[in-house]
């Protein structure tokens, strides 16, 4: 861990120059007195790393020095350092890792090419906070101790126990044996097996995780992807209601947002998105048109067009001028 300090220490110094103890500090995540000792260590160990005292002091480095990484090319630097700027990385929690393994992108980059590949990565923005409606973008909110626990025992093929809030239950310890971590739309879920059965978990929905020691009981090769596509095949294939909906497409997220999931998309003549979509039940779907109000109009079920028009009447007739 100090080891992967200690370089991107160094690597602050070449790219920004001269960086004061507490700008350090910020960057690594550390205390200012950890700074102070790496900053002893590496002078012990031959980095030419100097302090300069004064108002507009700090630490640098001595011209010339360099840490000799190769292998990237212009166009792959830029394509890491593009990636770098979105936000998926949040998910499992390696937003400082990247950091990280950004400022050893541009190191590795020739000298020459350095200032041209970040200024080009700035032209490209990759998954805004916001859309153009102004809407915020919704993240998933994992505590930093939960996604190490539930992390390392991905990685290490331990088994793990995981404290999940169900939807509609009470929180449960559960110990699980998992597979993989998958990220979409910002939302991160845990492919796990539990006494052999199938489980996918929503992270967020994980309060607390505990890595176990035990050898977790799961093949040593896995495809992530084909297992992905197979539970969602699943899921799709439960006990939910499968509703046809027409629906302006500056709401389309919002339909989206409230839905289960969406099987078929396609564009109307008119301009109108029609979409097939599942949802958990009648009422769910009843609830989640009604929010829309005329800006979508539910095709199919029958059930749902009653179900949706009985309410619409019974407003009418409560605000009916008497």
């Amino acid at each position: 861990m100090r080891a992967d300090r200690l370089v991107s220490l160094v690597l602050l110094l070449r790219q920004r120059g001269r960086l004061t103890a507490d700008t350090l500090a910020r960057e690594l995540e550390v205390s200012t007195r950890t700074v102070l000792r790496d900053i002893e260590a590496l002078s012990a160990a031959g980095v030419p790393v100097y302090a300069e005292r004064g108002r507009h002091g700090g630490f640098a480095l001595l011209p010339g020095f360099r840490t000799e990484l190769t292998g990237l090319n212009h166009d792959e630097a830029l394509a890491l350092l593009t990636a770098g700027s979105g936000r998926g990385e949040q998910a499992f929690g390696l937003g400082s890792a990247l950091a990280s393994a950004m400022r050893k992108v541009v190191d590795a980059l020739p000298e020459s090419h350095q200032t041209t590949a970040s200024h080009a990565a700035r032209r490209f923005l990759v998954e805004p906070e916001t859309d153009l409606l102004s809407r915020r973008a919704v993240t998933d909110e994992i505590p930093e101790a939960t996604m190490v626990e539930i992390r390392r025992a991905v990685l290490a093929g331990h088994k793990l126990r995981v404290h999940y809030a169900a939807t509609g239950q009470s929180p449960q310890w559960r110990t699980v044996d998992p597979i993989g971590l998958v990220t979409v739309r910002d939302r991160g879920y845990l492919l796990a097996t539990r006494s052999g059965a199938d489980r996918t978990y929503r992270l967020s929905r994980v309060l607390a995780a505990e890595e176990l020691p035990e050898t977790a009981q799961r093949p040593d090769r896995v495809d992530l992807d084909r297992i992905w596509r197979e539970r969602c095949a699943q899921f799709l294939s439960g006990d939910h209601i499968a509703v046809l909906v027409r629906v302006d497409p500056k709401r389309r997220e919002e339909l989206l947002g409230s839905a289960v999931a969406v099987r078929t998309a396609e564009l109307d003549a008119d301009g109108r998105l029609r979409l097939e979509v599942t949802f958990q039940d009648l009422r769910h779907a009843e609830w989640a048109l009604w929010q829309l109000g005329t800006d979508a109009e539910a095709l199919a079920p029958g059930a749902l067009r009653t179900a949706l028009r009985d309410r619409a009447a019974a407003m009418a007739a409560r605000y009916a001028d008497t």
